[in-house]
């Protein structure tokens, strides 16, 4: 398996692929992002954001090259909003009461956005500072999200939002906690790219 996520087409495909998705998540967004007060912008678009981070990194591993700060920042990010997401949209459907197709395609998406980060895990090359970085990240954007109101919008859930809240940063923990056994860990698995043309 890991020889094909080394391969330099794949990741040619897996660029254009998040580049696009990225696109499609601001856009996503665009609705909420005209009631936000524009310091939160950067906050509220949580899972494009993510994947920008890894179309960076994806950018640098193409060139034959690492970029630890933005490998942090991509795989605690995929992993905690791609499960959030998972979670958010079952609840919706819960709430709701039926399957919402645009739901699922979510659901789909995001898993496979969570999924996508921890495959990776071994060709990462972050250390603790650069964990640290993507630590305060998180944890920075849960204060703005269930302090400062900015959690995306999902009609039906705000009656929720202490309860949401409050299993949000116990997911950050969790996700912290396998970020740091996957890479920084001693004897953590670790793979080099072959960089074949």
């Amino acid at each position: 398996m890991y020889r094909y996520l080394g391969n330099r087409s794949f990741l040619r495909l897996l660029f254009i692929v998040n580049l696009l998705g990225a696109v499609y998540g601001y856009i996503w967004y665009m609705p909420q992002l005209k009631i936000t007060e524009p310091r939160f912008w950067i906050f509220v678009p949580d899972s494009p954001t993510a994947i920008l981070f890894f179309v960076f990194v994806l950018m640098a591993w193409l060139a034959k090259k690492h970029w630890p700060l933005m490998e942090a920042l991509a795989f605690v990010c995929l992993v905690k909003y791609g499960l959030w997401a998972v979670g958010m949209n079952i609840a919706y459907m819960m709430n709701l009461g039926f399957l919402d197709m645009m739901s699922l395609m979510l659901l789909t998406s995001h898993g496979l956005m969570a999924i996508q980060g921890l495959v990776y895990a071994p060709f990462y090359r972050i250390k603790f500072g650069h964990f640290a970085m993507a630590a305060i990240w998180v944890l920075h954007n849960d204060v703005i999200d269930y302090l400062f109101g900015q959690m995306p919008i999902y009609g039906g859930l705000d009656q929720y939002i202490t309860a949401i809240g409050y299993w949000t940063f116990w997911l950050t923990i969790f996700v912290l906690w396998t970020v740091y056994e996957k890479t920084l860990k001693k004897n953590a698995f670790k793979l080099e790219f072959p960089h074949e043309a």
